[in-house]
Order: C-alpha cells, then structure tokens, then sequence
C-alpha cells in the first residue's frame, strides 16, 4: 500500500481518510535532531558583542593577529556610524581598512594597508576613522 502526504498528513491511495499513526510517525521524526536557520547561519558566522564578522572578515582579522581590545574599538566604531546614521562604512583603524555594513551590524571584511592599495571601496556612505 502508498502513501501520499498532504498538509502533513499521511493518506493511503485512494483514501481520503487520513492515517493518524503514520502521520504521527512523519511529523515527529528526527525534529530534534534537526537545526533552525538561525543556528546554522550562527555556525557560519561569529559573533562579538555587538556586531557579527562574517566568515572572511574573520579569516582576514586572524592574519592581522587582531586582540580583544582592538575588537572593542571596532565596536565603538559601530556605534559612531550608526550614530550619524550610516548604512555602509568603512572603519580605518591601525593600518586596516574595515568595510561593514552598519544597518545588519556586520563587518564584512579586512584588508590591510598593502593589499588596499589601488583598491576602491564602493557603496560605502561614510568614514569612521578610529
């Protein structure tokens, strides 16, 4: 015998009554095993207090060696930005320039001084310099 599931419900072929252990079996089936968006997207990401560093941003601040101070300053910059209500910005700190995006609270990325050179940074609406 098959089975057609509907609205998540489990009826036989030719049947238009519903079979209620089979639907129960579907309904409940590894749902704890299962992740949401969210935490996924958390897996992909890092977080830090205020804001996220997406996964490149992260590989490239690892390169720079950043320290826990210099993340509180990048926090800081967040706020000022946000202050003048920007959406997009970059944040020169040290010899690093750091493009995020103010309204989703992300750094995007970081590109050291050599490797900015010649380099434009576009859709950007503002300059915090720390």
């Amino acid at each position: 015998m098959s089975y057609r599931i509907v609205n998540g419900r489990a009826y036989s072929v030719g049947n238009i009554v519903p079979n209620e252990n089979l639907s129960k079996n579907i309904s409940t089936k590894n749902t704890q095993d299962k992740k949401s968006f969210k935490d996924i997207l958390n897996e992909v990401t890092y977080k830090h207090n205020g804001f996220i560093v997406s996964k490149h941003a992260a590989l490239r601040l690892n390169q720079i060696n950043f320290t826990e101070e210099d993340m509180r300053q990048i926090e800081k910059g967040f706020k000022m930005a946000e202050d003048k209500n920007s959406k997009n910005t970059v944040m020169l700190y040290k010899d690093i320039a750091l493009v995020a995006s103010v309204k989703n609270k992300t750094l995007i990325t970081a590109v050291d001084k050599n490797r900015a050179k010649d380099n434009i940074f576009t859709n950007v609406d503002s300059v915090v310099i720390l």
